[in-house]
């Protein structure tokens, strides 16, 4: 008989960038997979990666992850070099890229990831072309967060 796999309490998600968020207005999202080596693979399960300060470059046809810092253990092997803030290449389809490049040179759209979880076995990238916020737009955000907030508070107590 099988045994069921105890659930995780945790979701699949690993990291957040929420400062993207606040500073970006995000609008179409994709999905892409990502090329890691075996140490970086063990330093995600044990949780030792920062997404927010990245962007997502174009280069030769192919997506590359920059400024992501995947931390490596201190238990990992002395024969392999480890770089935390290597770019890492995005595994998308051919129609993905296209897009993407076309929304950046031609619209001057930004390349943003904004989480990064598992997806089964494998590691994966929510990237959003997004048009970065003026000031003014990040107080306007703000006040609303704060407003709803607000509206929450009177109507629980109301009830």
């Amino acid at each position: 008989m099988k045994k069921n796999k105890a659930n995780k309490s945790t979701s699949g998600t690993i990291a957040l960038n929420k400062k993207a968020r606040h500073d970006y207005h995000l609008e179409d999202k994709f999905e892409a997979g990502l090329a890691l080596q075996g140490w970086e693979i063990k330093s995600i399960r044990a949780g030792k990666v920062n997404i927010t300060d990245n962007y997502v470059i174009i280069q030769n046809g192919e997506a590359y992850l920059v400024g992501a810092r995947i931390s490596p253990l201190n238990q990992a092997s002395t024969h392999v070099v480890c770089e935390p803030e290597r770019a890492r290449k995005l595994l998308l389809k051919k129609r993905e890229l296209d897009r993407l490049m076309g929304a950046r040179d031609r619209q001057g759209y930004s390349i943003v990831a904004t989480a990064m979880y598992w997806k089964k076995c494998w590691v994966k990238l929510e990237i959003y072309l997004a048009k970065g916020k003026h000031t003014h737009d990040k107080r306007d955000a703000v006040k609303d967060r704060d407003w709803q907030r607000q509206k929450e508070r009177v109507m629980k107590h109301s009830s």
